[in-house]
């Protein structure tokens, strides 16, 4: 399997990527010649991360019959201060909502995104370290 991406230059720091027939723009903030008209490229690859682990954990939850209210991923990245600038640490919550979750097959399927099946981890671990914790509320 190939993934292939185009990005076209919009002006000053600004580009518009084409990713599986969706656009998204990227661009600096103002600080760095942007107009902030879209995210940073570093950031979207914690995006990545958090929806690559979390499409990994949901399938994984409804198989495993687990029902739940609500799932949020937040991933915090911490930049290396020399260049080149990259996540050297890497942490992800994990919060979900629900009434008698089964922690155990939450756990489980975490711990079978993180170590077998979500390709963008893998990658990222790969330079960074990654932790994660799970957070449970009714």
């Amino acid at each position: 399997m190939n993934h292939q991406i185009e990005i076209n230059w919009e002006g000053n720091m600004a580009f518009e990527a084409s990713v599986n027939g969706h656009k998204i723009m990227l661009d600096a903030d103002f600080n760095n010649f942007g107009n902030n008209s879209g995210p940073r490229p570093k950031a979207l690859i914690l995006t990545a991360l958090a929806g690559c682990t979390g499409m990994d954990v949901v399938s994984l939850l409804k198989k495993m019959k687990v029902e739940f209210t609500d799932l949020k991923i937040a991933v915090d990245g911490e930049l290396t201060t020399e260049h080149p600038m990259y996540y050297h640490t890497i942490h992800i919550k994990y919060m979900f909502k629900g009434v008698d979750l089964d922690m155990e097959k939450i756990n489980k399927a975490i711990h079978l995104s993180q170590t077998k099946y979500c390709g963008v981890s893998a990658m990222l671990a790969k330079a960074a370290k990654i932790t994660y914790e799970v957070i449970v509320n009714k």
